[in-house]
C-alpha cells in the first residue's frame, strides 16, 4: 500500500507574511545565481521549449540580465547556430567571426546575412587558408548597385590588425586612433584568429549595459537543452560557446540523468551543468551527488502539462521546491520550473527555497518567442504548447527524448501536455519589467533587500480558498486591463 507523504502546496495555497523594513522597494537587488558560476541580475529564465526560447529570446533574456535555454527540438547542429547567434550578437571578442571569400557576391552576403539574422554588417573576407584579405562594411554595402559584383571589387583593402593576443583595452585604443570599427586579430602569418567590434568594444570599456548577462570575454550568455547521454550534442554546443547545458527530462532522478551529469562533469569540468527535472528531496542530491551545477524542480506544474493527471504522478511546486531545496542545502541553486501565473508566485517560489525560476507561459506571448503569431476573434494570440505535447513529441525527437519514448511508435505515443495559444503581451522586456517590479515590492513587504534574505527569512501563511478569493479584485466588474495582472485560470 502506498504511503502519505506531507501535505502538498502550491502558489494560491499560501502567501507570504510582511514584516519590518527600513527600505523602499526600488532600494532592493534581485541579483542571484542560474548556476555555480552563472550570475544573473534578475531571477528569471525562460523556458527550453520550442514555443518560448531560441535565440531571439536567450539574447532579449540576457540583455535584460537573465538568461535562456536554448530548446532541443532542433537538430544538433541548428541548435548550436541558435547558440552561436547568441554570442555573437553582442561580444568583446568574436573567436570565430563570419567570414566570406573574395569571390563571393554581395548578393550571397546579403542573403546570408538575412537567412542567418546576424546582428551586425562587417565581414573579413579570408582565402582558402584563413589568411585575412580585406574586410566588408555596411558602409561598402551602401554604394553596391550591381549585387551579382563579387566581393574582392568592393572590400577594404587597407587593413589595420592586431596580434592575437591583443586585449580589449588595447584593442580599444588601436580602434580610436585608427578610426575603424572592426578590428581582425591575426598570426604572424596572416592567419585571421579573432574579431573585435567597436561597438561591443565600446560598450563592454565603457559599462554602458551592465544588467547584460555576459560571460569573461564579454559576450551574452546563453545555455541550452540536451537529452541524457547525447554526448555529441553537448559537444558540439559548448564547440559553440554555450555557457551552460542543461540535461532536459521529464524525470531526473533517474539513470540515464546522473550518468549524464557524472560524464558530462568529467568531460566538461569548465562547464556548468543543470540537471532535472525533480520534485523530492532525494533527486535534488543524487544531482547534486553527481555534479550539478544546479537543479531544475517541478513535476507538472505548467499551465501545458498534463503528467499529473496522465502520470498521476508530482508535487505542487512550493512544496517541491521547499524539499529539493532541503536536498542541496544551498550548495548549488534550485530553479523553479514552471507553474509561475503572477509575479507573486515568483517571490514565492524564491522565498521557499528556489535561485531563480523558468517561465513558459509568461513568456511564449511575446515578441520574441518563436510561437506561431495569430489573429483570432480581434485579438492576436501566440501558439504555445508542451514539449510532452503531441504535435511536440511527433515533430522531433528531442520531445520524446524527454519523456522516455524516444524510440516509440508515431502512433502510438502518449502525451503529456496539450497545444493551445496565449495572449500576444508585446515585448519580453515589458513582461520581464513587470515580474521584476512584483518581486521588488514582495522583498519590501517582507522586510528582506535581497533574494538570499527572502530565502533565508520569508515566513508562509496558508491560504484558504476564501482567503484566495479576497486575495483577488472581487465586487468589481473590471473594466481596464492591468498589464501585470490576469483573471485567467481564477
Amino acid at each position: 500500500m502506498g504511503s502519505f507523504a506531507k501535505e502538498g502546496l502550491t502558489f494560491d495555497d499560501v502567501s507570504l507574511i510582511t514584516a519590518y523594513a527600513d527600505f523602499l522597494p526600488e532600494e532592493t537587488e534581485i541579483k542571484t545565481k542560474f548556476s555555480t558560476n552563472i550570475e544573473l541580475n534578475i531571477p528569471f529564465v525562460s523556458a527550453a521549449m520550442d514555443t518560448v526560447t531560441e535565440s531571439q529570446m536567450a539574447i532579449a533574456m540576457a540583455r535584460l540580465g537573465g538568461i535562456g535555454v536554448i530548446h532541443k527540438n532542433l537538430s544538433v547542429q541548428l541548435q548550436a547556430e541558435e547558440v552561436r547567434k547568441v554570442k555573437n550578437y553582442l561580444n568583446g571578442l568574436i573567436k570565430k567571426p563570419v567570414v566570406f571569400s573574395q569571390e563571393d557576391t554581395v548578393e550571397h552576403l546579403i542573403q546570408e546575412r538575412e537567412e542567418k539574422k546576424y546582428g551586425f554588417s562587417g565581414f573579413p573576407i579570408v582565402n582558402d587558408e584563413g589568411i585575412v584579405l580585406g574586410i566588408i562594411s555596411g558602409w561598402d554595402l551602401k554604394f553596391v548597385t550591381n549585387p551579382k559584383q563579387k566581393l574582392k571589387a568592393i572590400m577594404s583593402r587597407k587593413l589595420i590588425t592586431a596580434p592575437e593576443d591583443t586585449p580589449i583595452a588595447k584593442a580599444f585604443d588601436i580602434m580610436l586612433k585608427n578610426k575603424v570599427g572592426k578590428l581582425p586579430l591575426t598570426t604572424s602569418k596572416g592567419t585571421l584568429v579573432g574579431l573585435y567590434s567597436l561597438t561591443d568594444v565600446k560598450s563592454v570599456i565603457e559599462n554602458i549595459n551592465p544588467l547584460f548577462t555576459r560571460d569573461k570575454e564579454h559576450r551574452l550568455r546563453v545555455a541550452a537543452a540536451a537529452g541524457p547521454y547525447d554526448y555529441e550534442r553537448i559537444q558540439t554546443l559548448i564547440e559553440a560557446g554555450c555557457d551552460a547545458i542543461v540535461i532536459d527530462t521529464a524525470h531526473g532522478h533517474s539513470k540515464g540523468v546522473i550518468e549524464t551529469v557524472m560524464q558530462s562533469k568529467k568531460n566538461h569540468p569548465e562547464i556548468d551543468i543543470v540537471a532535472g527535472n525533480i520534485g523530492t528531496e532525494e533527486g535534488a542530491a543524487a544531482l547534486l551527488k553527481a555534479g550539478a551545477d544546479a537543479v531544475k524542480v517541478g513535476i507538472g506544474p505548467g499551465s501545458i502539462c498534463t503528467t499529473r493527471v496522465v502520470a498521476g504522478v508530482g508535487i505542487p511546486q512550493i512544496s517541491a521546491i521547499y524539499t529539493a531545496s532541503k536536498g542541496v542545502k544551498n550548495a548549488i541553486p534550485i530553479i523553479g520550473d514552471g507553474g509561475i501565473k503572477q509575479s507573486g508566485d515568483v517571490s514565492k517560489a524564491i522565498a521557499a527555497g528556489a535561485y531563480t525560476v523558468m517561465m513558459g507561459s509568461a513568456l511564449a506571448g511575446t515578441t520574441e518567442s518563436p510561437g506561431e503569431k495569430i489573429s483570432h476573434k480581434g485579438k492576436t494570440y501566440v501558439i504555445y504548447r508542451g514539449m510532452g505535447s503531441l504535435e511536440a513529441m511527433k515533430s522531433s525527437q528531442g520531445s520524446r527524448e524527454r519523456y522516455g519514448v524516444k524510440d516509440a511508435d508515431i502512433d502510438k505515443l502518449v502525451p503529456q501536455g496539450v497545444e493551445g495559444m496565449v495572449l500576444y503581451r508585446g515585448k519580453v522586456e515589458d513582461v520581464i519589467n513587470q515580474y521584476s517590479g512584483g518581486l521588488k515590492y514582495s522583498l519590501g513587504y517582507c522586510g528582506t533587500r535581497t533574494l538570499s534574505e527572502l530565502r533565508a527569512r520569508a515566513k508562509f501563511i496558508k491560504v484558504t480558498s476564501a482567503g484566495l478569493r479576497e486575495a483577488h479584485p472581487h465586487d468589481i466588474e473590471i473594466t481596464k486591463d492591468a498589464p501585470n495582472y490576469s483573471v485567467e485560470g481564477y
